[in-house]
C-alpha cells in the first residue's frame, strides 16, 4: 500500500499505518515533508524542542530532525514497539522524503477525512517547516 502524505493530518495518517501495519500490510508513505501537524506553529516547535533536548547524547529519546525521522517516531508511539509483533510492524513501515523512482506512476491511497481541506482552523505547521525549525538541511 503507497499512501501520499501531502496535506493529510500526521496524527490520523500515522494511525492509520500503524494500524495496516499490524495487521500485516506493508506501508509506503511518500511525501512526508508535505503532512501537517494541526495547532499553534511556536507552541508545536516549542513542544518538539522539548522532545529533542531530552535525555543526553548516549541515552535517548533519540529523535531526528528530518521529516520522514518525525514521521516515524510518531508512527512508533502507535505500535507496541518493545514487543516482538511491533517490531515487525515498523519494519513494514516505510517513510520517503518525495516520491521515490520505484513509486512514480503507481496507484496511492487517499485517506478520506484526514485532509487539511477537512480543517475548521488555518492553524498548522507542515513537517518541513518543523524539521527546518529543528535545524535539518
Amino acid at each position: 500500500m503507497i499512501i501520499d502524505a501531502t496535506n493529510l493530518i500526521m496524527g490520523r495518517l500515522a494511525a492509520f499505518a500503524a494500524k495496516k501495519a499490524l495487521i500485516g500490510e506493508k506501508v509506503d508513505i511518500i511525501n512526508c515533508e508535505k503532512a501537517i501537524i494541526t495547532g499553534n506553529r511556536r507552541t508545536t516547535v516549542e513542544k518538539f524542542h522539548h522532545q529533542r533536548d531530552r535525555g543526553g547524547p548516549f541515552h535517548g529519546p533519540f529523535i531526528g530532525r528530518k521529516p520522514h525521522m518525525l514521521l516515524k517516531h510518531v508512527i512508533k508511539g502507535m505500535v507496541p514497539h518493545k514487543q516482538a509483533k511491533g517490531i515487525e510492524a515498523l519494519a513494514r513501515i516505510k517513510c520517503h522524503i518525495g516520491t521515490p523512482k520505484e513509486f512514480e506512476g503507481k496507484k496511492t491511497e487517499k485517506l478520506e477525512k484526514s485532509g487539511v481541506e477537512k480543517l475548521e482552523t488555518t492553524r498548522y505547521i507542515t513537517l518541513q517547516e518543523l524539521s527546518f525549525e529543528l535545524g535539518a538541511r
